[in-house]
């Protein structure tokens, strides 16, 4: 979407407070023995105070509030009994409408003892955003997000997940434009100054397809390689951006 007035602004930034909030004390409170229905009951007692409802409920019928996915699950992880462990990946990723308007973000929490080429991944999915983030001002194409995110994963010596990608969002969760973690030709999108989108880089220890699990919601890699995910809800600023989510 377009932000297009003030009030909408207030409405959007308190949206992503929500999902800051809900996210920092998920992530608090991720240890071994914990389920990710515990997690997600944490984040959804978080996001009370907002009157926040879950956008994947309301907008898929989605069986949880927030999405939790483990290890080689990549993204839209069903929350249950599933313990965690250490030396897990756990991708917890909170989108929320509140007051009418959506924010998504996501973080992955690497559970101690962690292998050092697997916190080397979530260290990957980070700088890939950050430095996606460099690019992000009016006037700029959409793939050009996709080249820094590829460049700097690449120069982790991992590899990106090209059939997920980033996306618009404000009204609902998924909007135009499409923001594919690679600079995809056929997108030929221009950043606008208001313009709302979730940038969010997907890394894979090695190069890998993306499967729908048994469940119908999670989505795994086709080569038993673990993943982690990193993202923001972004609005595109007069010289650059604000981090809605931040």
């Amino acid at each position: 979407m377009t932000i297009g007035s003030e009030s909408e602004l207030v409405a959007l930034r308190r949206a992503g407070r929500a999902v800051a909030d809900a996210l920092a004390a998920m992530k608090a409170a991720v240890a071994p023995g914990i389920t990710t229905a515990a997690l997600d009951d944490i984040g959804k007692a978080a996001l009370a105070p907002y009157d926040a409802i879950s956008a994947p409920q309301r907008d898929y019928g989605f069986p949880g509030f927030n999405c939790i996915s483990v290890n080689d699950a990549i993204v839209h992880g069903v929350p249950g009994p599933r313990a965690i462990e250490p030396g897990d990946l756990v991708k917890l990723d909170v989108t929320v409408v509140v007051d009418g308007f959506v924010a998504d973000a996501a973080i992955t929490v690497a559970v101690p003892p962690i292998e050092p080429a697997r916190a080397a991944l979530v260290i990957c999915a980070q700088h890939a955003l950050a430095r996606a983030l460099e690019v992000v001002r009016p006037g700029v194409k959409v793939r050009e997000i996709g080249r820094a995110v590829q460049t700097e994963v690449q120069r982790h010596g991992f590899h990106v997940l090209r059939e997920l990608a980033g996306h618009g969002v404000g009204r609902k969760i998924h909007e135009p434009p499409q923001v594919p973690n690679f600079p995809d030709p056929l997108q030929r999108d221009v950043l606008h100054e208001g313009l709302v989108f979730a940038l969010e880089p997907l890394v894979a220890e090695r190069r890998s397809r993306v499967l729908e699990d048994a469940d119908g919601w999670t989505l795994r890699t086709d080569s038993g390689a673990w993943a982690a995910h990193a993202e923001h809800t972004v609005l595109v600023t007069a010289d650059g951006y604000e981090l809605i989510t931040g």
